[in-house]
């Protein structure tokens, strides 16, 4: 048997470690991808920390992933050998575009992830890499790419022109939230964790932010911005009672997350007055992966890359996590 270096997580609050381990046999509609390079998401670390759903050890972590495909399970889609590949990390979303079905899962686990010299993916979830991107570049485009494409496009309904505030600039999707939204030609506010982060934000063409410390951080953005079309969030918590307030006749508020808590108590007269719509989202269908690669291709866009960092240093590259002191994304090269 062969084995290939991946890097394995055997528990909760335990160290990512370097193993080797056997090359995952394929079966007749999948692909084995040699990854060039991968990308972490929040939710590795949300794994590591013990505190998602569905937790099984030991597990590879990761769900982004970009290479090239080195065999196929089927004669049928041998055009794909030899071929440069990003990959879709939404696996089963099911037949409805407007929600995924019961078999829906998200590489990395329960099916072990990107975080090795090769990953095992069903064939439908190849998809070509952008021309113009890097690999590194490639592997840091899907969950995070996907999520905030679906949540400002299929979700809110984006048209250029509109306001956005983007809450939480800096991590992975709200950073690709900035990005379409500006190639989209809407004009976007952040909030962020620190005045760095908010002018990282500006410098790649937000209008303006604040700081979600601030007391007086609403206050802030309807004196900048006056009200917004549409709010994205991933934290939730209590800061999302401002949003009726800060949200313009016929908003949309969508969210993908809660890691600062719940819903708060909302004015639901604001809700029904304003004609507000508040959206819950998560990850993206097929159609939505290929529109975003699309949208990736029409406007020449790429990832922001906080860091690299070489495969078997995967454990310092999830502890820049801890602090969220990252602008994008951090990516383990493979080979």
């Amino acid at each position: 048997m062969v084995n290939q270096k991946a890097i394995v997580l055997h528990g909760a609050k335990e160290p990512l470690v370097l193993k080797e381990v056997p090359i995952p046999a394929i079966r007749e509609d999948e692909a084995l991808v040699r990854l060039k390079a991968a990308a972490l998401n929040r939710r590795d670390w949300w794994i590591q920390q013990g505190q998602y759903a569905g937790l099984k050890f030991p597990i590879i972590l990761g769900s982004d992933g970009a290479g090239v495909v080195e065999q196929v399970g089927s004669n049928g889609s041998t055009h794909w050998v030899g071929r440069e590949v990003v990959i879709n990390p939404s696996l089963g979303w099911g037949s409805s575009e407007a929600f995924q079905g019961k078999s829906f899962s998200i590489l990395g686990l329960p099916e072990d992830g990107t975080f090795a010299e090769f990953v095992r993916v069903p064939v439908a979830n190849l998809h070509e890499k952008p021309t113009h991107l890097s690999f590194e570049e490639a592997a840091a485009l899907p969950l995070g790419g996907l999520t905030a494409y679906r949540a400002l496009f299929q979700r809110a309904g984006l048209r250029g022109g509109e306001k956005v505030l983007v809450v939480g600039a800096g991590g992975g999707v709200a950073t690709f939230a900035l990005q379409w939204a500006l190639h989209a030609g809407a004009k976007v506010y952040v909030t962020s964790s620190t005045p760095a982060k908010i002018g990282q934000a500006v410098a790649l063409g937000a209008a303006g932010g604040v700081l979600y410390t601030d007391d007086g951080w609403p206050q802030q953005l309807q004196e900048q911005a006056g009200g917004f079309d549409i709010v994205v969030d991933s934290a939730l918590g209590e800061g999302a009672a401002h949003y009726p307030d800060l949200a313009n006749p016929g908003g949309r508020i969508v969210f993908f997350g809660g890691t600062a808590g719940n819903i708060p108590a909302l004015n639901a007269r604001k809700l029904f007055w304003k004609q507000l719509s508040l959206l819950g989202t998560t990850m993206g269908s097929q159609a939505d992966f290929a529109a975003m690669l699309a949208f990736v291709d029409r406007h020449r866009a790429a990832p922001v890359i906080h860091a690299t960092y070489p495969l078997e240093e995967a454990e310092t590259a999830l502890r820049q996590m801890d602090r969220s002191v990252q602008f994008g994304k951090i990516v383990l090269t493979v080979t």
